[in-house]
């Protein structure tokens, strides 16, 4: 059995009355990507700003292998690393001048070599001196993608990491992230409303709705589990009619 990178356990998000998080319990594995899927307001970012300790839970807890993230959340917070196009790296340093701060931050050791891996695995070498927010909307992605990779994550979360990107872009951007997880080393959570995207890349996929999860299985086999040809067209039924999922 493959050990666990990410366990999430009865985890609950209350903002007084409204509860946007209900009892959620999932894991992701070394070598594993998951999908976590819902419509907006599903509960997605709530719960992807507890497992990064941004948010504290009402109930339930998170571990990062065997780190508590309550208990020892500095040991967890080493081991997890996050990358999304609304978190844009600061525009006004450049490619290099972002990693090597970002190494700084996460103690990553042999940071000058660390970095000059990750400028030749994501073919940054000629924005190297670039500042990053001159860079386009593809060239920042793989900047902030090669920033997520620096401390050698167990647990990577991305949140829409293609959005706005070109299919071409977004093809590669989905190559290189397989093949961070192919290691076998790392885990990896991953938020899109790109279905095409989600079958391509995930090995399992956790449907939220109001909080809770709704469904959770094989990408490519789900949607005909519940009489639906596509995983858009059972995307459509959790976001439209989730009531008529329950006990399929």
């Amino acid at each position: 059995m493959k050990s666990k990178v990410l366990s999430v356990e009865f985890l609950s998000k209350s903002f007084g009355n409204i509860e946007a998080v209900k009892n959620v319990s999932f894991s992701v594995e070394k070598g594993e990507i998951v999908g976590l899927l819902g419509p907006n307001g599903a509960g997605k970012t709530t719960t992807i700003n507890m497992v990064l300790g941004l948010l504290e839970p009402t109930l339930g807890n998170v571990k990062i292998e065997e780190s508590d993230l309550v208990k020892n959340r500095s040991l967890a917070l080493a081991k997890t690393n996050f990358a999304a196009v609304y978190a844009p790296l600061p525009g006004n340093l450049t490619v290099f001048q972002n990693l090597r701060i970002f190494s700084l931050i996460y103690e990553v050791k042999n940071a000058s070599q660390r970095i000059e891996d990750l400028i030749m695995q994501f073919e940054l070498s000629r924005f190297r001196d670039s500042k990053c927010g001159v860079l386009s909307s593809g060239e920042q992605t793989r900047v902030c993608l090669a920033k997520a990779m620096l401390n050698q994550p167990k647990l990577l979360v991305l949140d829409e990491p293609t959005a706005s990107l070109d299919p071409s872009t977004a093809k590669e951007i989905r190559t290189k992230i397989r093949e961070f997880a192919s290691t076998g080393e790392s885990g990896v959570l991953w938020t899109s409303h790109n279905m095409y995207e989600v079958e391509d890349v995930c090995d399992r996929v956790l449907f939220l709705s109001k909080g809770k999860i709704l469904l959770e299985g094989n990408p490519k086999t789900l949607p005909a589990e519940y009489g639906k040809p596509s995983l858009e067209e059972l995307f459509i039924a959790v976001a439209r009619e989730p009531v008529s999922l329950q006990g399929v």
